[in-house]
Formats: C-alpha cells, sequence, structure tokens
C-alpha cells in the first residue's frame, strides 16, 4: 500500500506576511481579495485564504488568515493570525515600515533570542516577508504601520515553552523560510538553541537536557538549585543538541534521561527516533552477557518487548549493567561535544529515581 503523501504548510511568518498583504490590498485597490500569494524566502510559494479583512478608520484595515501547518505537528496549527495595517505619510527620507506586536504575540524579556529584550517576538524571517508584501503591493513607495495580532495567542502560548525563554503574553512569529515541511524537525531545533542561547546569556550552567517533560520534571526536583532556564527539552536530537551547546559554548551539560532513551544513546545514535528500539534493546542484550559472563541474559533481554521491560529485569538481576549503559552514554556523548564541553550522565528509572549518576563521582578530588 502506498504512503500517503503528507501535506506542507505554512509559517506563522507567511500567515502575518499574507495578513499585511490582504490588508494593504485593500487599502491600495479598495477590493478584498479571496486569497494572497506570499513568496517563500527559499524558493517557490503559497496562496493564502483570506480570512476577514475590513476598513476601519481612513488609512487602515484589518485583515485575518488562518494559518495552516499541513500534516506537520504544530501548535499554531488552524490558528487566526491578523494584521492591522495602517498607510502613514512618508518622511522625506522616503518610505519606512514600522513592524509591533499587539494581542496575543509575546513580548521579549530575556537576552539570548534573536529578537532584542523589549521588541515583539517577530523574527527576521517573518519581517521578510513583510516587507516583501509591503513592496509587492505599494510599489515599495508606501510608509506603513504594521501591527501583527493574534486572538488566541496568549492561550497557545501556555502550551509552547515561551514563558521560559522569555517570551511573554503571547506566541512568536517565527518561520525561516515560510513553509512548514511535514515532520520537519527544524522547528524543534530551533526552539533547543533558542532555549540555549537564552541559558547562556544569562550565565546559566549546567544545562540540563532531558528528552520531555516528564523526565525534566524528575530533574527540577533532584536539581533544585537550578533556575528552569538551565533546563532543556532536546526531544530525540542527541548530537544536534549536544552541537548546539558546542557552538555556544556551554561548559558542562548534565544529560538527565531514562533508561530507554539512554540505551539508544548508547548505542551511538545520533537521533534517538522510537525506530531505533529494537537495534538497541540487540545491542543491550549483547553487552549485558558481555559484562556480566551470563550468556542467558542475552537471550531474555533480546526478548524483551519494551526497554522498560528489560530494564525490570537488569535491575532485579543484574544493576552493574546499568552502570555499563550510563558509560556507554557519556563515551558516545563526549564522541558528539565539541572540546570544551564536558559531559554528565543522570540515567533515571521510571519512577525518576537514579540509577547511575557520573556527577558525583566527578565531582569527587
Amino acid at each position: 500500500m502506498a504512503r500517503k503523501r503528507l501535506k506542507s504548510g505554512f509559517t506563522t511568518g507567511a500567515a502575518a506576511a499574507a495578513a499585511v498583504k490582504g490588508a494593504l490590498h485593500m487599502l491600495v485597490h479598495a477590493t478584498v481579495p479571496d486569497r494572497v500569494f506570499i513568496p517563500f524566502l527559499s524558493q517557490g510559494g503559497v496562496e493564502v485564504e483570506v480570512r476577514s479583512c475590513e476598513a476601519k478608520e481612513p488609512g487602515t484595515a484589518v485583515c485575518t488568515v488562518v494559518k495552516d501547518a499541513g500534516d506537520d505537528p504544530d501548535i499554531t496549527h488552524k490558528a487566526e493570525i491578523g494584521a492591522r495595517v495602517t498607510l502613514l505619510e512618508p518622511e522625506k527620507k522616503g518610505p519606512y515600515l514600522v513592524i509591533t506586536g499587539g494581542k496575543g504575540v509575546g513580548t521579549v524579556t530575556r537576552p539570548g533570542l534573536e529578537v532584542p529584550v523589549g521588541e515583539p517576538a517577530i523574527n527576521r524571517g517573518p519581517k521578510e516577508m513583510i516587507r516583501q508584501a509591503v513592496a509587492e503591493t505599494t510599489g515599495e513607495a508606501g510608509s506603513v504601520h504594521v501591527e501583527i495580532f493574534v486572538p488566541q495567542g496568549e492561550i497557545l502560548a501556555e502550551k509552547t515553552l515561551n514563558s521560559r525563554l522569555g517570551i511573554i503574553g503571547g506566541i512568536s512569529i517565527l518561520g525561516t523560510t515560510g513553509i512548514v515541511r511535514p515532520m520537519s524537525h527544524d522547528a524543534y531545533i530551533a526552539t533547543i538553541e533558542s532555549g540555549i542561547r537564552v541559558a547562556c546569556a544569562s550565565n546559566t550552567s549546567p544545562l540540563v537536557f532531558t528528552t520531555g517533560r516528564r523526565s525534566e520534571r524528575y530533574a527540577q526536583k533532584i536539581l533544585s538549585d537550578l533556575p528552569e532556564t538551565a533546563f532543556i527539552q532536546i526531544g530525540d536530537f542527541f548530537k544536534a543538541s549536544l552541537d548546539i551547546a558546542g557552538s555556544n559554548r556551554v561548559p558542562l551539560v548534565i544529560l538527565a534521561v531514562f533508561f530507554g532513551k539512554a540505551v539508544k544513546m548508547a548505542c551511538g545514535v545520533p537521533h534517538t527516533h522510537a525506530a531505533e528500539s529494537r537495534l538497541a534493546l540487540e545491542t543491550l542484550a549483547r553487552w549485558s552477557a558481555e559484562w556480566t559472563g551470563k550468556m542467558q541474559f542475552e537471550n531474555e533481554i533480546a526478548g524483551a518487548n519494551t526497554a522498560r521491560h528489560a530494564f525490570d529485569i537488569i535491575k532485579e538481576r543484574c544493576p552493574p549493567v546499568l552502570e555499563g549503559v550510563g558509560r556507554k552514554v557519556l563515551q558516545a556523548a563526549e564522541a558528539f561535544a565539541l572540546p570544551g564541553t564536558q559531559i554528565h550522565c543522570m540515567m533515571l528509572d521510571y519512577d525518576g529515581g537514579i540509577v547511575f549518576d557520573s556527577t558525583r563521582e566527578k565531582d569527587e578530588p
């Protein structure tokens, strides 16, 4: 059976540019467009349907569109994105463009992000698409004030990591090119990078890499003296997160991960996706036999249904294997890390208990 081809979508930045273009079209041509075309910053573009468009006071129009992320999971999928656009009197120096954030667009309150502190969380890519939309519609002759707004932005932001990054009051208007590719990892990696940069800007150290919310909650209880910005959810991006840490000169990273993810990391895979699970169990089975000298372990662990099942066998009958896995994680992480970044590993059981912790021994004189 042929696999369904996944549908591409467009970013919040492209949606914002479309709303701007729709409002400008009404102001310049006195008609409401059904659709507007927004070129991507790479190649191609997208036609975006106009949801609403109406004139306000003279020289001002408000337009909204609906963001379509395609088949890519996205908290802003189907969110309404709007623009309030006002034509301004040009200054003697020529046309100019002012872009501000309205309701539901967050404000940056911490250093380390692409956008300076105090400004609306609208990145360079969206701003460039908005500039293009203005130039195409006004013939590069108009002076314009653009206010981007997201009616449900404050509610949506509660489901993101924005507050941790210091983005308060709404969502970010994002996108490097305008297109959202299904199953793309770009957005997740960008979030990891933003978190690391914010932490570095406030001189936070160490950074604690977890693979999700549950492992993060446990790590925060254990390392309760660290600020929230120290904790970075890296998902499956083992190598990529260490690359980003190295490029930002992070001196110390603690990997606080559950046993299942730890086994995949120990295998040296750069991306710890679920597809690696069976191979990881087979490797764990071989290691267990080698490290214990008990060949029956190989068959038992290779036949385990899940990593958690294998963990129960090992914890009860051969705890030293846990230390072996932890040291393999360290070896793999140190191979991926850039010089100057030290790695610790804190491996957790499924109730949040510590079963391997290299920080204690490395802290000893």
